[in-house]
């Protein structure tokens, strides 16, 4: 595609006269090729000479008397200089304003590979990422299932033994570990014979699976389960491949049992009622849990939903997605993604299972994560769908309540680790999918037990290869260790 911008000047503020063509390389990806005529050029030099002139301290003269030619000439390389980059500053600002794409990236190019202005033309080119070009997919009308879950005192009761369970003594034993208990364990990582990480008394619980932010021990339960303290036990780790059509990596895990340490009971005493968050009641604890639970509930619902319209739709959003815009996204989705478990009332170890999910699938789970946002924000765009500011202060507070922590705080810590625009997507595309739901032939069935599937794994912030990247992998821990499930600590500071 070539198109061509010649726009008019005006008294105020004159425009740049650019010759602009665009080329599609990619559905997400825009080939611009800019050329600045010679006049333009040379009235952008004349205004950087005029401004200096005046000002100019040349040898032999006072200061703004020097005659013009000696100053172009003593001063040429830092006009030229500022001139281009002036000129790339105002040519890139109109192009990405009058251009139809709607770039999702800063333009890409050498710098230094642009040649100086001079008495020619001036001529650069970028490349840039932009939302794909597609035609909205019909979304009203569609038939889908929509879970439900009812949470009964039973789904309570149990939830709140979770909490519970993080509060209760724990005894050291010699007796032989089982699914539930708590074990000090040192692991030594090998592949192929050789060592390539260890891991030192790491607090875990006995759980079917141990799952890294790297690799997954599928048979963690079954290895480890009867083992008594000082024993050791080997068992295998896998890794999930890079590419589709790479096998995926065995890792040899050896597991030494430092401690096994069984449950005491625990009873609901005023003192920690006041600890999970200043509750007077059992009964007042009791129903803070379920409104957690609901709001769980109303997440996996989501989810369900979300991706029966993501495939759907799949068929009209069949475009390419460069390697490039993958690998930076993923940690924005990852960071979405947390976000929404946070505000949904998920305690940290079952945040941490998720997030450790996300990043041993990245991927495949971002390509997934921006196929479906560029279909929902366009949607929201033709329905003019925005997130508020009461939006914003209701997706805070909730996040507060869970953190245990003042909102201000909490919008502060949001913004400061860029998170907000994150915050705003999950806004936008959640009404997105409440309007098509809205739209659609519904059909409600109920929902599996989604607690079994969520503490089958027991997540460990750990990576097995060292390959980890820390500043591309957002916190998924809250501010304190205290379950966000019953932790509603009026922050008033």
């Amino acid at each position: 595609m070539s198109t061509s911008i010649d726009s008019p000047e005006t008294a105020e503020s004159p425009t740049l006269q650019l010759d602009v063509k665009v080329n599609t390389i990619q559905a997400c990806v825009r080939e611009v090729i800019v050329t600045v005529p010679s006049a333009e050029v040379q009235r952008y030099l004349k205004e950087a000479y005029d401004e200096l002139v005046p000002e100019a301290q040349v040898p032999g003269f006072r200061s703004g008397r020097a005659p013009r030619r000696l100053v172009e000439k003593q001063f040429k390389d830092r006009v030229v200089e500022q001139v281009k980059g002036k000129l790339l500053m105002d040519s890139l600002t109109q192009v990405t304003d009058n251009e139809e794409f709607s770039a999702i990236s800063e333009p890409d190019f050498d710098y230094s590979s642009i040649p100086d202005p001079g008495e020619g033309d001036f001529a650069f080119q970028f490349t840039i990422e932009v939302r794909p070009d597609f035609d909205t997919p019909e979304w009203k009308g569609l038939e889908l299932k929509k879970s439900v879950q009812k949470i009964d005192d039973d789904a309570v009761t149990s939830a709140l033994d979770r909490v519970l369970r993080d509060r209760a003594s724990w005894e050291a034993t010699e007796e032989p570990a089982e699914l539930g208990d708590r074990l000090v364990v040192n692991i030594s990582f090998t592949e192929g014979g050789k060592t390539i990480s260890k891991l030192e008394e790491e607090l875990v619980t006995l759980s079917n699976k141990l799952s890294f932010t790297d690799g997954l021990c599928n048979e963690f339960g079954k290895d480890v389960a009867g083992k008594k303290e000082g024993e050791k036990v080997t068992t295998s780790v896998e890794l999930p491949s890079a590419a589709e059509d790479e096998e995926k990596r065995e890792i040899v895990a050896e597991v030494t049992i430092v401690e096994v340490q069984k449950l005491e009971s625990v009873e609901i005493t005023d003192e920690l009622l006041e600890e999970l968050g200043d509750f007077e009641t059992e009964g007042e604890l009791r129903e803070f849990i379920k409104e957690s639970l609901e709001r769980q509930s109303e997440y996996h619902t989501q989810q369900q939903i979300r991706s029966d319209v993501a495939n759907l739709l799949s068929d009209a959003v069949n475009f390419e997605l460069p390697e490039d815009l993958v690998r930076r996204q993923t940690r924005r989705e990852i960071q979405r993604r947390i976000l929404e478990l946070q505000r949904s009332g998920f305690d940290p170890t079952q945040v941490q299972g998720i997030a450790n999910a996300l990043q041993q699938n990245a991927r495949a789970s971002t390509e997934s994560a921006l196929r479906e946002h560029f279909v929902l924000e366009q949607i929201a765009e033709e329905q003019n769908i925005d997130a508020t500011p009461e939006d914003f202060d209701a997706e805070v507070m909730l996040i507060s309540q869970q953190n245990g922590t003042n909102p201000r705080k909490t919008r502060s810590r949001l913004e400061k680790s860029g998170q907000m625009d994150a915050l705003r997507n999950q806004i936008v595309e959640r009404k997105v999918i409440d309007l098509i739901v809205e739209n659609a032939n519904v059909t409600e069935e109920e929902m599996t037990d989604q607690n079994d599937s969520v503490n089958e794994s027991y997540p460990v912030d750990f990576s097995i290869t060292g390959r980890r990247d820390d500043d591309s992998i957002p916190e998924a821990k809250y501010e304190d260790n205290s379950a966000p499930e019953a932790n509603a600590e009026k922050d008033k500071d």
